[in-house]
């Protein structure tokens, strides 16, 4: 007779630490970044379980006050952001935190002991969707501090283009909870066993697709995009009997971590594109802690990504906040909306 303890045993049975400490002591993972991501894996775990437990917890709603983007705080924002400063004070793996809910970097106190990583979260993203029970997740960045460990960390050893992260990775609380990490030597993704409370390998060398007939964009801002995004996303609309040739599905959860996975696991492309409403910002996403590292996860699966009309992790930040259109996903998908905008 099959029992329900017969199901989902296809997994490889590696656990990321497993995983981890094969790879630990090598340039690619230095000890310190090995605990490091521990630390981040262990403070997913208990944002995992405080949003498993939503109503019952008292977590849900909002917290009554805004961020440094002004964007209104949900209790469960402020709770993930406390979990994972938390995690990483005390470890002595990091020199500073920078996070989308804080309006400064917050080093480490002197009390603890001083690693040389810095550490860009943005602690739960999607939020707007934790009442009505869609996914959502947490992403995160490591950079390595270039300037030397007696050296007082400031904003500027933040301010790294996305090539220099090592490593990145978003953790998606949804029907699975599941951690997807890259070392720069492809993307794996591990699944949370909460039977031994280890994430699980379930997939490694992930690859997107090169060509789509999914794209993921807010419609409901069409009137505001700039020409090369509309004229991509009509020809997709005209379906077969287009210039393309083929129909198109579109999607939008309206959480980037969820939007990324599914083009992580089936192929797509994803928009944020500037629009005219606010014509003095580049785009709506944050450079620092959700477009370089979901940027170099697309890559590292053999995707593409660009702000329309350069590759992502080749921008030179200016400020700890700083926004970025983003158009990400499978390769072919994204160098045709790219080369819609350097044409214009």
């Amino acid at each position: 007779m099959t029992t329900s303890a017969d199901f989902g045993k296809t997994h490889s049975g590696i656990t990321l630490s497993r995983y981890l400490k094969e790879r630990s002591g090598s340039a690619q993972l230095p000890a310190p970044l090995l605990h490091l991501l521990a630390e981040v894996a262990h403070a997913c775990k208990r944002i995992s379980h405080a949003v498993n437990q939503g109503a019952l917890a008292g977590v849900l709603g909002s917290a009554g006050s805004e961020n440094v983007q002004g964007e209104v705080q949900k209790t469960l924002d402020i709770l993930a952001n406390d979990i994972l400063i938390q995690a990483h004070e005390w470890g002595g793996h990091l020199a500073a935190m920078g996070s989308e809910e804080m309006d400064n970097i917050l080093p480490i106190p002197k009390h603890y002991p001083q690693g040389n990583y810095l550490l860009m979260f943005d602690p739960l993203d999607g939020s707007s969707n934790i009442e009505v029970n869609v996914s959502i997740g947490t992403i995160f960045s490591v950079l390595q501090k270039t300037t030397s460990a007696s050296t007082e960390v400031s904003v500027e050893d933040f301010l790294q283009a996305g090539s220099k992260q090592v490593a990145a990775g978003y953790c998606v609380y949804g029907p699975q909870t599941t951690l997807v990490l890259t070392l720069g030597q492809g993307v794996a993704m591990f699944t949370l066993d909460r039977d031994q409370g280890e994430f699980v390998l379930t997939q490694d060398q992930v690859q997107i697709p090169a060509d789509t007939k999914e794209f993921a964009i807010n419609m409901s801002n069409m009137r505001h995009w700039d020409a090369p995004v509309k004229r991509y996303v009509d020809e997709c609309l005209q379906g077969k009997e287009g210039i393309r040739g083929k129909d198109f599905n579109m999607r939008w959860i309206a959480s980037m971590v969820a939007d990324v996975h599914r083009i992580l696991m089936r192929g797509g492309i994803f928009m944020y594109p500037w629009d005219k409403r606010e014509p003095g910002k580049p785009g709506k996403l944050r450079l620092m802690y959700e477009a370089n590292p979901m940027s170099w996860l697309v890559e590292q699966a053999g995707g593409a990504a660009t702000n329309g009309k350069q590759r992502i992790l080749d921008i030179q930040p200016a400020h700890l906040h700083e926004r970025v259109s983003v158009i990400l996903g499978s390769k072919n998908e994204v160098e045709r909306v790219t080369t819609y905008h350097t044409k214009a």
